[in-house]
């Protein structure tokens, strides 16, 4: 946003004079919050304290397998089936790994490299340029992975609907080296926008120049609803399949921000062709997952009802966090002209607007009072936010008080900053 107010010049200097002195009482103030990563807070964790007794001396699943034991690479058949439905993938085309999606997605650019995907011409690596559509603002560890390997990213500008669908068609028509997309369809983060039905059919139906073109659909939000009007979105991997494009989509999730997000379960799903390619890619990498974690997370969760009713305790301890942070940004900067943010419902973010050329020194000037917050950039591939604009909150993990007091003075140095640059 580029703000424009319309102030007196005295206006202006009481307004500066105002921030300054409500800094230095922030700064006074000796906290020490922190609001960088969107993490469980100890209270959501023990929702799952009983999981951590599971399986209590059984280890058989439904069919009679020994977990204990080697084997099952593609996970316990009634845990995909609790899962299926929220992730949208039939339970036949699920894979139940270990604990990390990200490290799924990890793997999956590293077999992509390495091996032949179904319908490519060649590995990856053995072409001369690689490149990944990358929605804005979007998730630092998506932008990390390629980094790593060396694949160059493509900045796309996201709306509420997903990202700019025009960009993305055009970019993906002309250019064989790009050869996927990150896409977190359901309250992305970290603005919360849910895809709608119009941008998963062209996502789906979309010509492309690479034939081993991938969307990275990161449902990372399944189910996490903060309102009590879940948010639905269509069925891309169908979508695919309907369009002719069966494999065109790799679906991830877990459990990683539903029960213990360190001891979890994740998710891929895909057509036929693909959890196939992944599953002997896999093989020989792992004898199997860890299917005593996935026994002990069906006997708690028991089924989809019981997925539900668990999300909704986790949604009773999340809401009043992302209430108090939309009260208190409204009653302090709603006024000012100097912010916009998302009020989003569902997810783990809110994502705060600053003045073009603000959100670094906010950041800064946040942490000498004792707030640390996600470095400014972190939303953009590079960490390079060229209008230097967005801000991530992450409300989850703090306590209620601490997180008040966090976004209050956030508040301030939004203020201070925003003034100064007004006066200069």
């Amino acid at each position: 946003m580029t703000t424009e107010l319309s102030l007196s010049p005295d206006a202006l200097t009481g307004l500066l004079e105002q921030a300054r002195q409500d800094y230095r009482d922030l700064a006074g103030r000796g906290l020490a919050l922190d609001l960088t990563r969107g993490k469980p807070a100890p209270e959501q964790l023990d929702l799952s304290e009983d999981l951590l007794s599971l399986p209590g001396g059984r280890y058989n699943s439904a069919d009679g397998t020994d977990v204990r034991n080697y084997g099952g690479l593609q996970g316990l058949p009634e845990l995909r089936e609790i899962f299926a439905e929220a992730l949208q993938v039939p339970a036949a085309q699920l894979l139940a790994a270990g604990n990390s999606s990200l490290g799924l997605m990890h793997d999956c650019l590293v077999h992509a490299l390495l091996s032949v995907l179904p319908g490519a011409e060649s590995r990856w690596v053995e072409q001369e340029r690689i490149a990944f559509l990358c929605p804005v603002p979007g998730y630092d560890r998506h932008f990390a992975l390629c980094e790593r390997f060396g694949i160059d990213m493509i900045p796309v500008p996201m709306t509420p609907e997903g990202p700019d669908m025009d960009v993305v068609e055009r970019l993906v028509a002309e250019d064989p080296a790009v050869k996927g997309i990150w896409c977190v369809p359901k309250y992305s983060n970290p603005d919360g926008a849910c895809y709608s039905d119009a941008t998963v059919a062209r996502l789906a139906s979309m010509t492309t120049a690479a034939p081993d073109f991938r969307i990275f659909w990161d449902n990372a939000y399944a189910v996490h609803h903060l309102t009590d009007e879940p948010v639905g979105i269509a069925d891309l991997l169908a979508a695919c399949a309907e369009a002719g494009n069966p494999d065109r989509t790799f679906v991830f999730g877990s459990t990683s921000k539903i029960t213990a997000a360190g001891a979890g379960v994740a998710f891929f799903g895909s057509s036929p062709a693909n959890v196939q390619w992944l599953l002997g890619n896999n093989a020989m990498r792992s004898i199997g997952p860890d299917k005593v974690n996935q026994l002990r997370h069906v006997m708690f969760l028991r089924d989809a009802e019981g997925l539900q009713a668990h999300m909704e305790r986790q949604r009773a301890l999340l809401q009043p966090k992302f209430e108090a942070v939309a009260r208190i940004l409204d009653a302090e900067l709603g006024a000012t002209g100097l912010a916009t943010w998302t009020s989003p419902k569902g997810g783990y973010f809110v994502t705060l607007q600053v003045p073009d050329g603000c959100a670094k020194e906010v950041v800064r000037r946040a942490a000498e009072a004792g707030i640390v917050l996600t470095p400014a950039g972190a939303t953009h591939p590079y960490g390079d936010d060229p209008r230097d604009a967005v801000i991530r909150i992450a409300p989850s993990y703090p306590g209620l008080a601490e997180l008040e007091q966090a976004i209050a003075g956030l508040t301030v140095c939004v203020r201070l900053v925003g003034y100064e640059q007004q006066a200069r």
